[in-house]
This record gives structure tokens, sequence and C-alpha cells, in this order.
């Protein structure tokens, strides 16, 4: 049965952020009903390891298959120059099974309309939508089929937006957060001559800053970043669905396959289980969630706007360093052998008796105590793996499937 249509509250889209083919099909296993990513043109994110035409196509294929979809952002905003090619473009993504596009310009809206007409149009977040008026006028000068709302709304205005909105509403439930307005900066080309909003942004506001009045230098202990905390809206998850919001959207095109998978794992349980109960959860329930969702990140978090201004609380102040980095990510499984035998492909350090724990599409986590490690390639026993990348075969007394995730229990 369609865990949509067995539940006692609307399941709302859960959208995730794929950089590449990898992640698209990483997010899909982990439970997102829809991913959106950015191809070689026409899109934020230039430096992402975009999709080619063919791995559009691929990600369209596999997404068929497993009952989800595929946004693609065409979200640059265009100069005159920028358009050579772009309805052939349009063409293409229809073609290959594209659900929507996501973009910020009305002049590309009214293009996709006219040479891909089966394509949804999604206004993007950098148009600042923060009222239902707004989504009107897109709606009946553009033809718009979904806004995806500011950053800057409030719950409230979450809630009163999606009442009296025409079309879909959707919201960023986790991920970065931009300090300029809807993630409209130029930060990044006065800095670097890199057009944030041509694909090129720099991410200037997460440098580290000294800061002067005059000639003397303010604070000669610590740098200066105007950088924010990542959104975590996991404490909004029932408010978003109460009030109706058609698609939750992680951020992050940048992130790694372990992010992908934790965070969009962690939010399908989330959203599973309010649907469920078709009420708030508990707070020990909430905490499960929240613990989860924390495995994925390496960066401080905050609620952002939803609970009303976002005060001095939600930006950082220090300095990232090493320490900061998730080291939880330890491999995925290349290949199943057979009688509890797996080959592992690794990502960071561990050693023979550690507590691992292992991240399975659709279930709930498992762990085990690793007692015995060989090298794929020798056959040699070993008791720790220091090298990336490296193959080894390890027993599991459960079973696992190819491309399931081995982190650190915690």
């Amino acid at each position: 049965m369609d865990r949509r249509q067995s539940s006692k509250m609307k399941r709302p889209e859960l959208l995730a952020p794929a950089g590449d083919l990898h992640r698209a099909k990483t997010a899909i296993r982990y439970g997102a009903d829809a991913v959106y990513l950015g191809g070689q043109f026409f899109s934020l994110r230039s430096r992402a390891s975009n999709f080619t035409l063919e791995d559009i196509r691929e990600a369209c294929s596999f997404a068929r298959d497993h009952g989800a979809h595929i946004h693609v952002t065409v979200n640059m905003i265009p100069h005159d120059e920028d358009f050579e090619g772009l309805e052939e473009y349009l063409m293409k993504l229809q073609e290959y099974g594209v659900t929507a596009i996501i973009s910020a310009s009305p002049a590309v809206m009214n293009a996709a309309e006219h040479a891909a007409p089966k394509l949804q149009i999604h206004c993007s977040t950098q148009m600042s939508v923060t009222n239902s008026d707004a989504i009107r006028f897109l709606h009946d000068s553009l033809h718009i089929n979904r806004a995806v709302l500011a950053r800057e709304c409030t719950m409230d205005q979450v809630k009163s937006i999606t009442k009296n909105s025409p079309v879909e509403t959707e919201a960023f439930i986790h991920g970065g957060m931009c300090v300029n307005y809807s993630g409209r900066c130029t930060l990044s080309n006065r800095m670097t001559l890199r057009d944030a909003n041509r694909g090129g942004c720099a991410q200037s506001c997460r440098w580290s800053y000294h800061v002067y009045e005059c000639d003397r230098e303010t604070d000669h202990t610590s740098l200066f970043t105007m950088g924010s905390r990542d959104l975590c809206a996991a404490s909004y998850m029932y408010d978003l669905m109460d009030a109706g919001v058609s698609s939750l959207k992680i951020e992050g095109r940048m992130k790694t396959e372990y992010y992908v998978a934790c965070i969009v794992s962690a939010y399908r349980h989330l959203i599973d289980e309010i649907a469920e109960t078709g009420a708030p959860l508990s707070e020990d329930r909430m905490a499960v969630h929240l613990k989860e969702i924390m495995r994925g990140e390496n960066r401080e978090t905050c609620s952002g706007f939803y609970a009303g201004n976002a005060g001095l609380d939600t930006l950082i102040y220090h300095a990232n360093s090493n320490s900061d980095v998730n080291h939880d990510f330890l491999g995925t499984v290349k290949s199943v052998k057979g009688n509890g035998t797996c080959i592992i492909e690794s990502r960071n350090v561990f050693a023979v008796n550690e507590t691992l724990e292992f991240l399975t599409p659709g279930s709930e986590n498992r762990s085990f105590v690793l007692t015995s490690m060989k090298n794929d390639k020798t056959k040699e026993s070993i008791d720790e793996i220091r090298s990336p990348m490296t193959l080894v075969e390890i027993q599991v007394p459960f079973e696992v499937q190819e491309n399931d995730i081995l982190r650190r229990y915690r």
C-alpha cells in the first residue's frame, strides 16, 4: 500500500539534493520522494559535480523505477548572453522525464512554458516569495505550479501563505542558510569576481575576517565570520505538515553521499511517524529523531526564522577546524558474498573490536561488534584500516545490501 494513503496525516514530498548521479540514487534509495539537481548549464552551484544530459536521463529512469521524481534547477539569473541553447535544453529535460524546473527568472519560466509545456515550473526561493499575493501574481502571469518560500518566512507566515496560495508551497527544512536575502548576494562578485547568481558563489560570508574600526583592529583574539548556522526544522515538522506545505526541502547539492543518506533517512522516518500518528511527537520520540539527524551534520544548527526573527544565536562566531568534520562515515558495501561476508570500500579509520552500525534504506539501524577484517586484495587479516578507498572483507551477523553505509555506532 502507498504510504501516502495509509496514514492519518497527508505526507508531503521529501525533496533531497544531489550533486551527482550517485548521490541522486542514494537519496532515492534512502527515502526521498523527489531529488533536485543541477545540469551543466543554466544552474547555480556551477562548481558542484553537475549532471550531463545523459546523467539526467539516467536519474529520471532510476526515479521512475522507484516511484520518485526529478526536479532540475534552471535557477541562474541570466544576462542577455546567457540564453543561447536554453529552449533546446528545456526540451531535452521534458523528453527525459524531468517533472519540474526550479527557476528564478521570469524569462526562463516563459521559455519553459512555450518550449517544454509538460514541465512544471517551481519558482525558486531566490524570488523571495514571502506572501500569497506574490504567488498569485506569479501563477496568473507566469503559470507557476509551485512556490518555494523564502527562507526568511516565520512559521505563522508559512501557514498563512500556504492557506491562501493558489498553488503548492515548498519550504526548506534542513541545510545551509544564506545570510543575504534568499540567496541574492553580491559579496562573491565583489571579492572574487565570481557571480553568485550565475553559479559562482565563493561563500564569502563563511570566510574569516579581520575587523577594523578606523585603523585599529577591534579584536586581536578571534576573526569575524558572518556565516549562519545550518537550518534544522525538525521541531517544526508537524507544524509544516499541518499547514499543508506540499514539499519539504533539504539543502545540500555540494554535500557528501553520507550527508545525503543520513539526513534523508532521518527525515523520512520523522515524517512517516508524524503522518502515522497524526499528532506532534513526544519529547522522547523527537529526541530520537533529532539525534539521528545530527549524525549527518558537522555544523551548528538553528531553527532559522520559523520561530520569528533569527537572532544572534543563529550565527557562527568561530572558525571551523578539522575537529568539526564528521568522521562517522566509515564506508559503503561494494558487494555481498553471502554467509555474512561483505566487501566494504573504506572512507575513515576503523578497527577490529569497535561497535559499528549499518544505515540501510527503509529499515532501522543495526549495530554489531567487528570481530575480524581482511584486506580484500591480499586476504591478510588486519586489525585496523587507515587508508580511504581500500577494499576490506568483514563479517556481519545480519543481512546487508550493496550500497548500504557503514558508520560508527553512537
